[in-house]
C-alpha cells in the first residue's frame, strides 16, 4: 500500500517553538535530527511519521501557508490569526502556551507630560497594521501606521513614530528603551490552526490530529 501524501505541519521560528515542540511530540510527531542541527539551513524536515513532514518558517508565514493550503496545519500565535483573519484558517485549539499580550507603548516622557493623550492623529510603528488601526479607530484616533518588522522600540526615540504596538511579555525591553506600556489591545496565546478545506478532504488524519491536541491540552489543564 502506498504512503499517502504527507501532511505538512508548519512551525514558527522564534518564541513559541520551544514550547510547541513538546506538545507536538505528545501528539505523536517528532522532527528528525536535522531539525535540531543549528548549522542546518533546511526549512523542511521529515518526522517519525512517514505521512507527516514539518516546515519551519516565520510566524506570520505559518498562517499564510496554512490559509492557502500549502501547509495543512500549524502552530501560531493568536496575534497572527487576528491580524490576518483568513477565511480559510480554522483555529480549533488554544494550546495554552506562548502567553504574552499585544500592547501600545509610548515614551515615558510623553506619558508624564500627557502629550500623546491629546493627539487625534498618531503615527504608530508596528508589524500589526490591521489590529493597530482597528484599536485606534475605537479610541477616535486616526492612526498612521509605519510598518516595521523589528526594532520597534527604536521608532519613538528616532522620531519615526510617537507610539509602538508590539508583543509584550515581561516589559523589560520596553523599559530598557525608555518606553512604558499604556494599553493592552489583546491577550495572546498559541493556537493549533488547520486549513478548512484540508480538514474536509482529509478529515481522518487532520481530525485525529486536532483531537490529539485537544485531548492533550485538556489533560494538562486538569493535572
Amino acid at each position: 500500500m502506498s504512503t499517502p501524501n504527507p501532511l505538512v505541519f508548519a512551525l514558527p521560528k522564534g518564541r513559541i517553538l520551544d514550547e510547541a515542540l513538546p506538545l507536538l511530540e505528545k501528539a505523536g510527531i517528532v522532527p528528525d535530527a536535522d531539525f535540531f542541527n543549528k548549522n542546518s539551513r533546511a526549512l523542511s524536515f521529515a518526522t517519525n511519521r512517514a505521512d507527516v513532514k514539518i516546515i519551519r518558517v516565520r510566524a506570520f508565514d505559518v498562517a499564510t501557508f496554512v490559509a492557502h493550503g500549502a501547509a495543512h496545519a500549524g502552530i501560531v500565535g493568536s496575534d497572527v490569526i487576528d491580524e490576518f483573519d483568513y477565511a480559510d484558517l480554522y483555529a480549533p485549539v488554544d494550546l495554552d502556551i506562548g502567553h504574552c499580550r499585544l500592547s501600545v507603548a509610548e515614551p515615558a516622557s510623553a506619558v508624564e507630560s500627557g502629550a500623546n493623550a491629546r493627539e487625534s492623529h498618531a503615527r504608530v510603528a508596528t508589524k500589526y497594521p490591521n489590529l493597530t488601526r482597528r484599536h485606534f479607530e475605537k479610541l477616535g484616533v486616526q492612526a498612521e501606521v509605519v510598518k516595521l518588522n523589528g526594532a520597534m522600540e527604536l521608532a519613538p526615540s528616532l522620531g519615526l513614530a510617537s507610539r509602538i504596538v508590539d508583543l509584550v511579555s515581561t516589559g523589560r525591553t520596553l523599559k530598557e528603551n525608555g518606553l512604558v506600556e499604556t494599553s493592552q489591545i489583546l491577550p495572546v496565546s498559541a493556537r493549533l490552526i488547520v486549513n478548512r478545506a484540508a480538514l474536509k478532504t482529509d478529515s481522518a488524519r487532520l481530525g485525529g490530529l486536532v483531537d490529539a491536541f485537544r485531548t492533550m491540552v485538556a489533560a494538562r489543564k486538569a493535572a
